[in-house]
């Protein structure tokens, strides 16, 4: 028996693939449930109903999906161009803190049709410096950029923990680490009254849509997946590897920056070291799952943002721990990479 690879993936099974994973991930949770004492349907129905069972919960979710969405694009870019940022969580909060600096120090006068494009516009800017120091590194020097990127998360929650325990901290959040409070009208609009589901939601789609025609109908797109797929025949081929990945670490970092500013703009208004669960992350899952599509990226992160709402409902009713969600996720992960191992291979004996 031996592993023979495709000459070509038929359609049906590039879409069956991450649909197959998922429910290969919900049964191996389901084992863990059972063992727990609980009915697995029923938990897997509570979990669905705590997330989309009100109109206030499905407004939860979507919020969570949206910076899920972001960090998911700025992970499957990246990835389609082999250029591994694993750095996406310190350029959610670079993004974030340049948001809260601009509009508490600099902008906050500013009218709000020019704002809030303005502060988007910093926030994904921030994320892009982040990311250009890792890919210096790899083109001058050949250092793995999945390590440096890395680190640079850490570098960049100490010195926003840094700055908002300095010039950046609320004087009056009581002592509080935190940072000054975006304007009132920096806060992007809501797009359902009463509720945290903000404009940032449409914005997260739209962009979806538009990293889909680049990679699909451009000549940059063609050159960043031709980087991805062989970088010494994308060279030969007369690709400028080194500016082609220099926009995409542009792109991927812009993403994670705006996604960020976003969650501050939207949602919650101010700068702290927990404004992120892991968004940063969980946005490499995402990207997986969607198996590297920019509209897939959009149903990925509204069933990883569907398990994470949705696990308080099961563990209030059923007293599951909650981290059965992140066990699911994780599953999640680890079976679509196998799924598309045999996308690209078929077994011969």
């Amino acid at each position: 028996m031996r592993f023979e690879r495709r000459e070509h993936r038929p359609f049906y099974l590039l879409i069956a693939t991450p649909v197959i994973a998922i429910i290969a991930a919900l049964a191996l949770a389901g084992i863990l449930i059972s063992i727990a004492g609980a009915p697995v349907l029923d938990a897997y129905w509570r979990i669905l109903t705590g997330a989309f069972g009100s109109r206030l919960s499905a407004t939860e979710t979507l919020t969570r999906a949206t910076p899920l969405m972001l960090t998911g694009l700025a992970a499957a870019v990246a990835f389609r161009a082999r250029l591994w940022n694993i750095g996406a969580e310190g350029q959610f909060y670079l993004g974030a803190i340049a948001v809260a600096a601009a509009s508490s120090k600099l902008l906050g006068n500013l009218p709000t049709p020019i704002l809030i494009p303005l502060l988007l516009l910093i926030g994904a800017l921030a994320g892009m410096v982040l990311i250009l120091l890792p890919l210096w590194l790899r083109l001058r020097f050949s250092v793995d950029e999945v390590v440096t990127s890395l680190l640079m998360n850490f570098i960049a929650v100490l010195f926003v923990s840094m700055l908002i325990d300095g010039v950046l901290k609320d004087p009056l959040a009581f002592g509080w680490p935190q940072s000054q409070s975006v304007s009132d009208h920096a806060m992007l609009p809501k797009l359902i009254a009463r509720s945290r589901l903000h404009i940032g939601f449409a914005i997260a789609i739209v962009l979806a849509i538009v990293v889909h025609f680049i990679q699909s109908r451009t000549v940059f797109g063609m050159q960043s997946r031709a980087a991805g797929l062989n970088p010494a025949g994308a060279v030969f081929a007369g690709v400028p590897l080194g500016r082609t990945l220099v926009k995409v670490a542009c792109l991927s970092g812009g993403l994670a920056g705006l996604a960020g500013a976003i969650e501050v703009m939207g949602v919650k208004g101010y700068v702290t070291t927990d404004l992120s669960p892991g968004f940063g992350y969980a946005g490499i899952v995402v990207a997986m799952l969607a198996n590297l599509n920019p509209l897939g990226v959009v149903f990925a992160a509204i069933f990883t943002a569907t398990m994470f709402v949705g696990a308080d409902g099961m563990s209030r009713g059923l007293g599951i721990p909650t981290y059965i969600a992140d066990v699911t996720v994780a599953l999640s992960l680890l079976t679509m990479l196998i799924a598309l191992f045999f996308t690209q291979y078929r077994i011969r004996r």
